[in-house]
C-alpha cells in the first residue's frame, strides 16, 4: 500500500510521518504530482498560515491536484481548514472541497476562552467509522486559534467556548482539526482507521 504525506511549506508534517512509523506503517513524504496521484491513501497535514499555505500550493499546481484525489485524504489541523471554501484567517479562498467557513473563535464565545485553544479536549458525536474503536468523549489533542464550523458534514464534534465539528466528511475526503499524531493512544487509532479505510 502506497500512503504518501503531502509536502507543502507548513510545519508538523514529519511529526505525523514518525507517528506512522511507530505504527510500523510505511509513507512517503512528497509533493510530487505522479506520487500523489497514485498513492492508495493521502495525508495532509500541517501547522501554519492558511493565505500563505494556500499560495505555496497554487505556485506547485497541488490545490487542482488535491480537489481532483477519488482515494481517500485526510486533512489533519491546518490540512483541515484547506479542504474548506474560505478561512477568515488573513481572508484566504481555500479549496473548496467542503463548503464550509473556518472562522476564528471569538474572544468572548460563550465562556471566556484563550486563543487559540492549547491542550486536550473531548471528542463526541462520533459518526464514522473512522473513529472505530474510539470512545466517546475520548480526549484529543489540540492547538488551534480558528475552527471549521458545525454542519451535515460533521462526524465529531468538539466544545471550546462554542460547538464546532472536530471532524469532517465529502465523499473520499476527511478531515481532523485534531493532532492525531499528539493524541495518544486515541489519536493512534485513528490514524490505523483511516489506513484501513
Amino acid at each position: 500500500m502506497r500512503i504518501v504525506i503531502i509536502k507543502y511549506n507548513a510545519g508538523n508534517i514529519q511529526s505525523v510521518l514518525f507517528a506512522l512509523e511507530r505504527l510500523k506503517i510505511d509513507a512517503m513524504v512528497t509533493d510530487d504530482v505522479r506520487d500523489i496521484q497514485n498513492a492508495d491513501k493521502v495525508i495532509f497535514p500541517g501547522v501554519g498560515e492558511a493565505n500563505s499555505a494556500m499560495l505555496y500550493l497554487k505556485e506547485r499546481k497541488l490545490d487542482k491536484v488535491i480537489t481532483g484525489l477519488q482515494q481517500p485524504v485526510l486533512g489533519i489541523c491546518l490540512g483541515m481548514q484547506l479542504l474548506c471554501q474560505y478561512s477568515e484567517e488573513n481572508a484566504t479562498g481555500c479549496l473548496g472541497i467542503f463548503p464550509l467557513q473556518v472562522r476564528r473563535f471569538p474572544a468572548n464565545a460563550g465562556e471566556r476562552i484563550k486563543i487559540p485553544q492549547i491542550g486536550w479536549n473531548n471528542i463526541y458525536s462520533l459518526t464514522s467509522p473512522l473513529f472505530k474503536g474510539i470512545d466517546e468523549n475520548s480526549y484529543i489533542y489540540n492547538v488551534h486559534s480558528y475552527y471549521v464550523e458545525d454542519s451535515s458534514y460533521t462526524i465529531a464534534k468538539c466544545r471550546y467556548g462554542l460547538e464546532y465539528a472536530s471532524a469532517i466528511k465529502k465523499d473520499n475526503f476527511y478531515g481532523l482539526q485534531f493532532h492525531t499524531e499528539k493524541s495518544s493512544a486515541p489519536g493512534e487509532r485513528i490514524l490505523k482507521n483511516f489506513i484501513g479505510l
